[in-house]
């Protein structure tokens, strides 16, 4: 940070003292760095003074669209500069194996942000404004030096636009609030059951029919601006296309899609799953993934999978032919099992989405998380938790603090199973969540996640971090997030309108 003029200025020319290592009780920081020292020694400087360019020194040229965006950003706010020296990641999307470590090193006259990659300035950035502390026209802050970088690399949020659909201005808010909060991955459940949104230029009878109007339907232009506005703020859009349950919607746009229910070996005019016995399902589903790997750059896409309720293939004469003659029995867990492995194969298949040798498992049931981990770990796979991080359940009071405690790696396993866990992500299910509540019931309830998959895993005092939380949330608010109170008082910039 470089100013016009004086640049940083001691405030009353206190005598430093020997830095103290994670500070966090003097510190608004979150989620917590993995190290934080700082003095006693305030430095000042009038806002005006400040402007916001990189070192000379930089590798980060001109042409680097996402550093540049994060420049006209932070104009907006404050008029700094930060000097970055840093190898580019500019015209590329972040990825599972994004650097994202950075060091911020505040001191008299200049403060400087340095990073290995783009994606670590991104991160870095949100720690200026949370290093000051403003007094009418005065900033000040810690003489500070942080070294950060994230415990997990996938740190995600999950949105449902099924259930309710959310409008594009509330997808790039939450994008905005991720960022502010360290989170990397917007999970993208686009579709669902009960509505199609998603607009496929392949198959436009999916939305056209599926949606829950025409007016309900996410564009080709508006997936795009996700994409872009989530990439400037370092933040992959994984979507979601859930098969074979959860697929109702998908039956109105696309004929024989879904599978034909009996009753008393007649059809009863109902549909289960998708039907997973014929040849042209698959052709359907190729042509689609294929188009979905086209507008979504992610090397990832979230095939879903679960809650696949069985009645109507036990119902169906074809099916039951179907899996004699494959030698299911009656095992219809094998049945699915064929149906997501010839679904894996397609979509790995698909020019530009290509599945790393172990395919991620996501766990959702609360019950036994645990033993779950344990289990899929042991099997090689990398694992993905979700399970005690439902953000829609909501309880009186403060909830916050059962997701603040949630230890990923508690789990009996190797050290080489505990590597397998990548990350976390807070679901926020549409059911009863629309635009209208869909920010105040994530925030700051996601913030504590968010530590807990940022910081080091012994930052669990529940003191401190409420007394941190509490100035995050009035940081997020003064922001235009709105996020919703933990217990009563009131903000500093709050006040009588």
């Amino acid at each position: 940070i470089r100013s016009r003029g004086r640049g940083w200025t001691a405030l009353g020319r206190r005598r430093a003292q020997t830095p103290r290592i994670s500070a966090s009780r003097n510190q608004n920081l979150w989620p917590l760095p993995v190290t934080v020292r700082t003095t006693p020694r305030l430095l000042y400087l009038s806002p005006g003074n400040f402007f916001f360019g990189h070192s000379p020194t930089s590798k980060a040229g001109p042409s680097c669209a996402v550093l540049q965006e994060a420049f006209r950003r932070k104009m907006e706010l404050q008029k700094l500069e930060v000097s970055v020296i840093m190898d580019p990641e500019c015209d590329s999307f972040p990825s599972i194996t994004s650097d994202e470590s950075y060091n911020l090193l505040v001191q008299e006259p200049v403060a400087k942000l340095t990073a290995n990659r783009v994606w670590g300035v991104l991160r870095g950035k949100f720690f200026v404004v949370s290093l000051l502390f403003s007094s009418k026209e005065i900033f000040t802050a810690n003489e500070s030096n942080i070294v950060d970088s994230p415990r997990f690399p996938h740190r995600g949020i999950l949105i449902d636009t099924s259930r309710h659909f959310l409008p594009i201005k509330t997808i790039l808010k939450t994008l905005d609030a991720m960022a502010f909060n360290k989170f990397n991955v917007l999970h993208w459940h686009i579709v669902d059951d009960q509505s199609f949104p998603y607009q496929s230029i392949t198959f436009p009878e999916l939305s056209n029919k599926g949606s829950y109007s025409l007016s309900h339907v996410y564009t080709p232009n508006d997936v795009r601006t996700v994409i872009e506005y989530a990439r400037f703020r370092g933040i992959r859009v994984l979507p979601e296309f859930d098969s074979p349950g959860h697929t109702a919607s998908w039956g109105k746009g696309q004929k024989d899609v879904l599978t034909p229910c009996y009753h008393s070996r007649e059809p009863s005019g109902t549909f289960g799953p998708i039907n997973p016995i014929l040849n042209s399902t698959y052709s359907f589903l190729s042509k689609l993934f294929k188009e979905i790997s086209t507008v979504f750059p992610d090397k990832f896409i979230h095939l879903g999978g679960d809650e696949v309720d069985f009645h109507c293939w036990k119902s169906n004469p074809a099916v039951l032919h179907f899996m004699r003659n494959k030698g299911f029995g009656k095992k219809f867990e094998k049945l699915q099992s064929f149906y997501m492995q010839n679904l894996l194969l397609f979509v790995s298949s698909v020019p530009f989405v290509k599945l790393t040798p172990g395919t991620v498992v996501q766990v959702w049931k609360k019950r036994n998380f645990h033993m779950k981990l344990r289990k899929i770990t042991a099997a090689g796979f990398p694992v993905i938790i979700s399970a005690p991080w439902y953000l829609d359940l909501i309880s009186y009071g403060e909830d916050w603090t059962g997701y603040y405690l949630v230890e990923p790696l508690n789990f009996a396993g190797t050290p080489e199973q505990k590597q397998l866990v990548i990350g976390g992500e807070a679901c926020i299910w549409g059911e009863y969540v629309d635009a209208t509540n869909l920010t105040p019931r994530l925030w700051p309830r996601a913030s504590a996640v968010g530590e807990r998959l940022w910081s080091h895993q012994d930052v669990t005092d529940l003191e401190d971090a409420y007394r941190r939380l509490i100035r995050h949330r009035c940081r997020m608010v003064g922001r235009g997030i709105a996020a919703q109170p933990l217990l009563p008082g009131y903000c500093e910039h709050e006040g009588r309108m």
